[in-house]
């Protein structure tokens, strides 16, 4: 047991903390790092404590590209297409229109990143696509 004190709203306490095996590997906030233990914790009314994970071991946000040397044109946002202005082959130039997507009531002109030639069409005149779906892949 160890015995610590500490002060909440300005009134002195004595707690006693009893230890947990010290070969217990622990985490960043020395909380045991077994799924029976958090499990313990929690049913004691104890919250489980989480893992600090570095930002540098987190999944990547930025999709590879689904083709080698390719690049995936997806929507900004979910709506409607309304009109498909490229069909596969086509060759497009950095700026160009390549469809409209009618989100809240608005009218929505996407274009091409860059320069390239259009590899596939995935969306079509109807579909209601979400944000971030792949829309149109140009090489």
């Amino acid at each position: 047991m160890k015995t610590f004190k500490v002060t909440v709203d300005g009134q002195p306490y004595t707690v006693q903390v009893e230890e947990i095996a010290k070969e217990l590997k622990q985490n960043s906030f020395g909380a045991a790092d077994k799924p029976s233990e958090r499990a313990a914790a929690t049913s004691s009314g104890q919250l489980p404590l989480q893992k600090n994970i570095p930002a540098a071991n987190l999944p990547s946000q930025t999709p590879a590209p689904s083709i080698e040397g390719s690049f995936d044109v997806k929507a900004p946002m979910p709506g409607l297409i309304i009109e498909v202005k490229v069909t596969e082959g086509d060759t497009v130039k950095d700026g160009a229109v390549l469809l409209i997507l009618e989100a809240m009531k608005m009218e929505n002109e996407l274009t091409s990143p860059r320069a390239g030639t259009v590899t596939q069409v995935l969306a079509k005149k109807g579909d209601t696509v979400n944000s971030g779906d792949p829309l149109i892949i140009l090489s």
